[in-house]
């Protein structure tokens, strides 16, 4: 039975039957959906992972983009830097060389205005520092190095009105700071107002135009938590500090707060928790600016992540079925509600045409892979043995896997209007940052958007209206010598950066494969345009 099965596929196959000529239509590739993105540009550097390293920062106040490429030197261990500047159809419009001392090594860039900063560690001096401050509209490079003696490790970086606020590790690798450093004249100082102990969690938003800089901290006793609220000046000195808190077995976990620029709302969002401070349960909102105005507390609302429409649409519907009916006997009941244990990365809220705000959530889970090896991989490995014996089961943290993102839309007051989701597929990466990226389109809706290998995976959104999770197009690589196809393979260190309008800018080394000429590898940017 098995010999005439196997039989049958190879005739199939070999389009000896009347079935083959679907066979070979199902091998065909889909065609793009109606409402696909247009590759407007690419440019390709002629570049590999082994023998480069590139590092991209998009430039949305004058439509370029703006990359930090380092090349290998030959009978050399350090590294050739440059800037390089594209306009907006990708063309390289002006490089700059960076001399960068061999002992540093990259860590981040961040954007203001038309400047790019970059920052680097010295590989072999503990809190030694080095910044580069790259003008594409004039054209100019500043750099400074810091001795900071303290900082083991950068863990945020914004800019605010030409200085960099640097959110740091320190080397006692117990608490995190904020150290200003001013690239135009090589000053230092931290930031005393902020100094708390792990494992705090932080976000900040800073505007040159207000010349202000506000974190949002949470504080912990291990049980409960609650948030603390920090303006900075541009100086780095304490304008004013507040505590948002709950009562009952409520927690605040995290939050986003609205740029200083818009000075008609002050909106805190976040996630909360239930006796355990470490899970979301769900989200909450708050109108800071009312309660100043009253002179009360911050009234907070409460979105458990059951009240939401499309939360749990990452499950099939079935297991979704069951859940509701569940929840629903534990009300009828008057039990206490489920605990979630869900992991949520909260984006920079976006401001809407409307007045209104939006912000998207990741929520993600550690991955972990097992071996039946010895290890000394470090402290994620909890299977640890110290003799390195073949017979200790070892668990090796293998990634953030991230299983969908929620985007909810806000009104001016903090009101929850709508919510959506995007099941993702395959999206994992080994720091916690942003990976699905976010854009408005001019119609009002929103798009989601991330690579997954070869592949722009991404999803429309209209409000609470359901739509497709599954939309996708190549990367696409042009035509080839004599007109001949190419396609895309081994797709690398892959990233998508919103970029202005309704563009984003996807980067990343790969292997182009041609139909007429040889294999190419490049370092590739395209123009994605919805």
């Amino acid at each position: 039975m098995k010999i005439r099965y196997l039989l049958l596929l190879l005739l199939l196959s070999w389009g000896l039957l009347p079935g083959a000529a679907v066979l070979h239509a199902q091998k065909r590739p889909l065609p793009p959906p109606p409402n696909a993105p247009a590759q407007t540009a690419r440019t390709e550097l002629p570049l590999t992972a082994t023998e480069s390293e590139v590092h991209v920062q998009t430039v949305p106040a004058d439509s370029t983009v703006v990359l930090l490429v380092g090349r290998s030197r030959t009978f050399s261990t350090k590294s050739s830097f440059a800037f390089q500047q594209y306009d907006h159809a990708l063309r390289l419009r002006q490089e700059t060389p960076l001399e960068v001392p061999e002992e540093f090594e990259f860590n981040r860039m961040c954007v203001e205005g038309n400047t790019v900063y970059a920052l680097f560690l010295s590989l072999s001096k503990p809190g030694r520092l080095w910044a580069a401050a790259y003008n594409g509209k004039l054209g100019q490079t500043r750099t400074q190095q810091y001795e900071t003696r303290l900082t083991r490790d950068i863990v945020e970086l914004k800019a605010l009105d030409g200085r960099l606020l640097a959110t740091v590790l320190l080397n006692d690798q117990q608490h995190v700071t904020v150290l200003l450093l001013d690239v135009t004249n090589g000053r230092m100082q931290y930031v005393s107002a902020i100094y708390e102990p792990l494992p705090t969690q932080l976000t900040s938003v800073a505007d040159a135009g207000s010349q202000r800089a506000e974190y949002v901290l949470t504080q912990t006793n291990g049980r409960k938590s609650r948030l603390l609220l920090k303006k900075l000046s541009e100086q780095g000195q304490l304008v004013s500090s507040e505590f948002v808190q709950t009562e009952g077995e409520r927690s605040l976990i995290t939050a986003q707060i609205t740029p200083p620029q818009d000075t008609t709302a002050r909106l805190l969002m976040g996630t909360y928790s239930l006796r355990d401070p470490n899970y979301a349960q769900g989200l909450f909102a708050t109108d800071l600016r009312a309660a100043a105005n009253a002179g009360t507390k911050p009234p907070l609302r409460f979105y458990d992540f059951l009240r939401l429409k499309h939360f749990f649409d990452y499950l099939k519907p079935s297991r979704r079925a069951r859940l509701r009916e569940r929840t629903d006997r534990r009300l009828a009941r008057s039990v206490a509600p489920l605990r979630w244990r869900y992991r949520v990365l909260l984006h920079e809220l976006l401001p809407q045409p409307d007045g209104g705000y939006v912000l998207v959530a990741e929520i993600y889970y550690p991955h972990y892979r097992y071996n039946n090896y010895g290890s000394f991989a470090g402290s994620f490995n909890t299977g640890y043995n110290p003799y390195g014996s073949g017979y200790a089961n070892s668990r090796v943290f293998d990634g953030y896997q991230t299983t969908h993102a929620l985007v909810c839309g806000f009104d001016r007051s903090g009101t929850l209007l709508w919510d959506n989701t995007f099941v993702v597929d395959n999206l994992r990466r080994y720091t916690l940052e942003e990976a699905v990226r976010l854009q408005t389109l001019p119609d009002g809706r929103l798009v989601l958007a991330y690579l997954d290998d070869n592949k722009i995976r991404y999803k429309l959104i209209d409000r609470a209206e359901t739509s497709p999770n599954d939309h996708q197009v190549p990367i696409l690589t042009g035509t080839g010598v004599n007109g001949g196809k190419e396609d895309a393979r081994d797709t690398s260190q892959s990233d998508l950066m919103p970029w202005f309008g309704s563009r984003f800018v996807a980067t990343g080394y790969q292997r182009v494969r041609s139909e007429r000429g040889p294999d190419r590898e490049v370092f590739f940017i395209n123009s994605v345009v919805f």
